[in-house]
């Protein structure tokens, strides 16, 4: 059986958005699941818009999804000989012509064209002229005059399109740059690629490049187009549906896993499973369980996937996903052991990283700040002798683990005649500045007997100062 070979082309005019995302994850899935090739190619024949920081970002959030490729990146600029060999080839078997029609010309026959009511068509006027290459003249594909081009879709089934309303496209500029009908189909011809995977955006491109295959006697690949994907307005998604790019979600505390996760299911199903481990989705992956109506991506579902995906993480697998937001926030710097003893009692609180980084807060600063309603509430004078009895006995204390420090807290409560709650809420506010946190033994296990004890004392000046 023939390998399967997919390709990913992005245009280096921006970052990797979703929709751009997901089209790689699906390519990438079938090719491993196939057990194939992924080919990156950079699309930069677009000269002035492409630059080298998209590029650069494109790789970066491709490398941040662990969408390895094993082939490439190609960069359309660096074939234009190959793209020459090739429309001489369709000049030599009469597929391809010169033009000389200037700009001007073609405005003007279009806007006669459509005064008429005609479609704005190029009408072939230099097909029988018989020109070779010069100054500003375009090379143009000559299309057939009648008869239809079959898209047979492995996602959207037969569509067919009357050869009629498809025009001589320009397969050369005058500049010598192949245009992107052209070049994609050359560089799919040369690179072997089988499968043709992406948006539904480009389906009318589609019978352009089978006519041109076909001119070229070459196989064609099979085609299969995704629908986009919507907001929760059903529009099509855009940046006031929430971040677009990959690495915005990524700054934005999110985990590649959860992000693949969210991508995979726009479109694609398997029965009622929500969650895939990356093994589980190369198993299971086929274009037949890809839906034909638009998908719609919501940040709630990406949320509640990235917080699962959080709490099912090693604590030390977080860590350094973690760091740039700790540096970010200007906290000092904290060892390794220590932030994932703090992560640990804050993944089953934290939807993001960036929220786990806010929340770590009382975590890694030398200095914590009271809230002012709390330590009003809780820090009052007639905690001072449950602040005394604890500092005194947790600093004889010679094992600070939990079983010790409830032992503690539970004989004071009892000698003084109050609920444990009683005891804990003011401690609490001590240690963190605030009501809200993870429990409070777990706190004193990360914080260490020097810090507890240190904020414990700050705790009792607060209510003395009173």
């Amino acid at each position: 059986m023939e390998p399967v070979i997919t390709r990913f082309p992005p245009s280096p005019t921006g970052s990797l958005h979703i929709g751009g995302a997901r089209t790689a994850l699906f390519n990438w899935l079938f090719a491993r699941n196939r057990g194939g090739k992924f080919i990156l190619r950079i699309e930069d024949t677009d000269v002035e818009r492409s630059t080298e920081q998209s590029v650069k970002a494109i790789l970066d959030a491709l490398e941040w999804l662990d969408l390895t490729w094993d082939e490439g990146p190609y960069f359309q600029t660096k074939r234009l000989d190959v793209y020459r060999e090739y429309a001489e080839k369709l000049v030599n078997s009469g597929h391809a012509y010169w033009c000389e029609c200037s700009p001007d010309e073609l405005e003007t026959r279009r806007n006669a064209a459509m005064a008429e009511g005609r479609k704005p068509k190029y009408e072939g006027t230099c097909r029988p002229k018989g020109l070779g290459p010069g100054p500003k003249r375009v090379l143009r594909f000559r299309g057939p005059d009648s008869g239809a081009t079959v898209l047979r879709d492995i996602i959207k089934g037969p569509i067919a399109f009357d050869n009629s309303e498809l025009d001589d496209l320009v397969i050369v500029k005058s500049d010598g740059i192949a245009t992107y009908n052209f070049a994609v189909v050359v560089d799919d011809i040369t690179m072997g690629v089988t499968h043709v995977i992406r948006g539904d955006d480009h389906v009318n491109n589609t019978p352009r490049q089978i006519l041109i295959y076909r001119a070229l006697g070459a196989k064609l690949p099979e085609f299969g187009h995704v629908p986009m994907i919507h907001g929760e307005d059903r529009s099509p998604l855009s940046k006031r549906h929430g971040a677009t790019s990959v690495i915005e979600y990524k700054n934005m505390g999110f985990l590649p896993e959860a992000l693949l996760n969210c991508l995979v299911r726009l479109g694609w199903s398997y029965g009622d499973q929500e969650i895939f481990s990356r093994s589980e989705l190369i198993e299971k992956f086929t274009l037949e369980n890809v839906g034909k109506s638009p998908s719609i991506f919501t940040m709630e579902k990406l949320l509640w996937l990235n917080a699962h995906y959080i709490k099912e993480k090693n604590p030390e697998e977080l860590v350094a996903p973690l760091r740039p937001l700790l540096v970010l926030r200007n906290y000092p710097d904290k060892p390794d052991a220590y932030i994932a003893g703090a992560v640990r009692t804050l993944q089953a609180r934290s939807r993001t990283l960036v929220e786990m980084a806010e929340a770590m807060r009382f975590y890694m600063v030398d200095e914590i700040e009271f809230d002012p309603d709390a330590a009003g509430k809780f820090l009052t004078l007639e905690m001072r002798e449950v602040f005394v009895r604890l500092i005194s006995e947790l600093s004889a204390l010679e094992v600070f683990d939990e079983k010790a420090l409830e032992t503690v807290f539970r004989q004071i409560a009892q000698d003084l005649g109050v609920k444990l709650g009683k005891v804990a809420q003011p401690v609490r506010v001590a240690l963190t500045g605030s009501t809200v946190s993870p429990g409070l033994f777990e706190i004193i296990d990360v914080l260490g007997k020097k810090t507890v004890l240190e904020r414990l004392r700050k705790g009792l000046e607060y209510i003395q100062g009173q």
